[in-house]
């Protein structure tokens, strides 16, 4: 087995490093990766973004959102999160077989003392009943990848929040999460272990799972990254994991409802959305304005629904005129948040 732990703590670096491992090289043994991220959100292949997230909190807290190649749901990541990656060739695993690849993982937890975590169900590792991994798996070109997470000690706030989409109604045919308990495998490690950060967690995994007692005993299995390979991922990178078509455009096509009552009127706003883009908008509520308020929805026709492109339909509009009364910065609060 070889191993890289990928010094990049970008998840868009590491699914691109990812996805070129597993699709431009050839390795003689399985692929064990380990990657540690900042605060960010990956969706599921067939999941819609703006579905999962909470637009807001996700922008004021500076959140990075990407999709991934794999299905499932969505999942946030922080420092205090470990993700791991198996790479195989697909003639040898089973699609759809996790536990093949999550069993060696809950092997070596029960010799940290998490002696309860277990397999269960499809893709999940819990512990106590409460879930601390999810995994996904993709297939191409001859290859599996089967990649998870493990919880060491996430910001469990921020998951309720930045995951937890406000009522405003979305409806949409993307697969959709599956909001499960969840916990940190901090409190169940043995007390040697009970201030590892996820690096130091990370290394004591690589060891159990190539049977040696030393990171330098594990270094004749660490495969390191070419300049030729670093400019590769790059491309990747920028075709997927940057790209705005790929991480919102590529969710499928949906319908939102944003209502709110103003002191000057209600404003009822729906709202289809194709590839990302606003396909139609229609306006209804006991507002008042001297202008007619379809001229409104044909300037929003085709614009990117995110903040920053509905703002700035808005600044080049006299909004009063449609919505008398009415702020236009709490309009785009309406919008889009």
């Amino acid at each position: 087995m070889y191993y890289i732990a990928m010094k990049s703590h970008d998840i868009r670096q590491n699914l691109a490093t990812e996805q070129y491992l597993m699709n431009e090289k050839d390795f003689d043994a399985p692929l064990l990766l380990f990657y540690i991220e900042e605060p960010s959100i990956i969706v599921g292949r067939n999941q819609n973004t703006l579905e999962e997230i909470d637009q807001k909190y996700v922008r004021e807290h500076n959140i990075t959102v990407t999709r991934r190649l794999s299905g499932g749901g969505a999942v946030y990541h922080d420092l205090g999160n470990l993700c791991f990656s198996f790479v195989v060739d697909a003639k040898d695993q089973a699609f759809g077989n996790f536990k093949v690849f999550t069993q060696p993982i809950v092997d070596a937890l029960h010799e940290l003392g998490a002696t309860a975590a277990e397999v269960s169900g499809r893709n999940d590792m819990l512990i106590d009943g409460k879930k601390f991994s999810g995994s996904a798996m993709y297939t191409k070109k001859g290859k599996t990848f089967s990649h998870g997470t493990l919880m060491l000690d996430v910001d469990l706030d921020v998951v309720t929040h930045a995951l937890n989409v406000p009522a405003d109604k979305i409806k949409s045919k993307g697969i959709k999460s599956v909001r499960s308990r969840v916990t940190n495998l901090r409190p169940y490690l043995l007390p040697q272990y009970a201030d590892l950060n996820a690096e130091s967690f990370r290394d004591l995994l690589i060891q159990r799972l190539l049977g040696v007692d030393s990171m330098a005993a594990a270094q004749p299995h660490e495969y390191q990254l070419t300049a030729a390979d670093e400019a590769e991922i790059t491309k990747i990178r920028k075709q997927y994991y940057d790209n705005w078509d790929w991480v919102y455009g590529h969710s499928p096509e949906f319908t939102i409802q944003k209502r709110h009552h103003f002191d000057m009127g209600t404003i009822d706003a729906r709202f289809l959305i194709k590839a990302g883009k606003v396909a139609n908008v229609k306006f209804y509520g006991d507002f008042f304005g001297a202008g007619d308020v379809t001229e409104l929805a044909t300037a929003l026709h085709g614009v990117i629904y995110d903040r920053q492109h509905i703002a700035a339909v808005l600044e080049q509009t006299d909004t009063q005129q449609y919505f008398n009364g009415i702020p236009a910065a709490e309009l785009l609060d309406l919008l889009v948040d």
